[in-house]
């Protein structure tokens, strides 16, 4: 009758095995619609430096993993999920030489000094961007029409430039939305922005494939849904209420939620579990910063783009935003 043992034991008790790995495979699974429009849309240009940037980070990962005696971890998905972000950050006819170098500091300084996943203070595939744009910052802001028509036919002289030359842009170039409107005061229909019926980064283009792919993830209960919305909201209301003041100076706010890399930065890049809070007050505060930060870079900024900046400036602040408000210990 008593045969039976009792095992007592802390919680949690029932465990669904939903590690690292497969939240990764599951963030995969949720950016390759993005990426699949982005090479449907730009060719085999984008088709390369996706795969370049991928090849990069996984490799580097290894390498280092290797060198410093440690474990391969390029099974966790970590190193596929920044060379697929740092990739879709990247214009489509980006040099295949400054594709890799970024690649592999992305890795090597965004989360490998720092200890490597789960210590990094910053989303490594912003890092390794941020670095391409102070090294490189006419090729990274050359931009390519999406469309063409023999863009599964033809690979472009910038995308294949030699190691250390200065990239030659062949045929058409193009200016993206929020250039042509920070410039020249020239605004873009919403529904191509929502489409990705527009040039622009290689990722920055369907925000309705963004927000899907947003959408299965907070389903799966593997990304805080503050985050996004904080970020999207905070932008919506405060380019709204410019746009009421004066219509003919300030862009209309679904312009701004839809132009450039604000949805593919509030879905897969600002909702970075490392770099971001823990508290859902601390989220939602981190979220409006960075939405905040997006609005007036763009409007008042000397660049037509502030997302990448802005998540940046968040995860630093992230850890602070969390000793802020730090919960109160219950009878203290």
């Amino acid at each position: 009758m008593f045969s039976k043992t009792l095992r007592i034991s802390s919680s949690p008790h029932i465990n669904k095995g939903v590690g690292v790995d497969v939240i990764m495979r599951n963030v995969v699974y949720a950016l390759l619609p993005v990426a699949a429009f982005a090479v449907y849309a730009f060719g085999i240009n984008a088709l390369l430096v996706i795969l370049t940037s991928l090849i990069a980070c996984v490799l580097t990962e290894h390498l280092l993993n290797k060198f410093s005696n440690r474990p391969s971890t390029i099974a966790d998905g970590s190193a596929v999920i920044t060379g697929l972000l740092l990739g879709l950050t990247l214009p489509p006819i980006f040099p295949l030489w400054m594709t890799f170098i970024g690649g592999v500091l992305a890795i090597a300084l965004g989360k490998f000094v720092f200890g490597g996943l789960g210590y990094n203070a910053f989303n490594p595939a912003l890092v390794g961007r941020a670095i391409l744009q102070a090294a490189f910052p006419v090729a990274i802001t050359t931009w390519h029409p999406a469309f063409l028509a023999d863009r599964f036919t033809r690979v472009s002289e910038s995308v294949l430039t030699f190691p250390f030359a200065k990239p030659v842009v062949d045929g058409i170039s193009g200016a993206t939305p929020l250039s042509a409107f920070k410039f020249d005061q020239v605004t873009t229909e919403s529904a191509d922005l929502a489409l990705g019926l527009v040039s622009g980064s290689i990722g920055e283009t369907s925000s309705v494939l963004i927000a899907l792919g947003g959408l299965y993830l907070i389903a799966r209960k593997m990304m805080n849904w503050r985050i996004p919305v904080a970020i999207l909201g905070s932008v919506y209301v405060l380019s709204g209420i410019l746009y009421w003041i004066n219509p003919e100076i300030y862009p209309s706010p679904e312009f701004m939620l839809f132009s450039g890399g604000l949805m593919l930065g509030a879905v897969f890049m600002a909702t970075d579990m490392v770099g971001s809070p823990i508290t859902s007050l601390g989220v939602v505060i981190y979220g409006i910063f960075i939405g905040l930060l997006v609005v007036v870079i763009r409007i008042w900024g000397g660049l037509p783009e502030g997302v990448m900046y802005a998540i940046l400036l968040g995860n630093a602040l992230s850890p602070h935003i969390d000793r802020l408000i730090r919960p109160r210990v219950y009878g203290t």
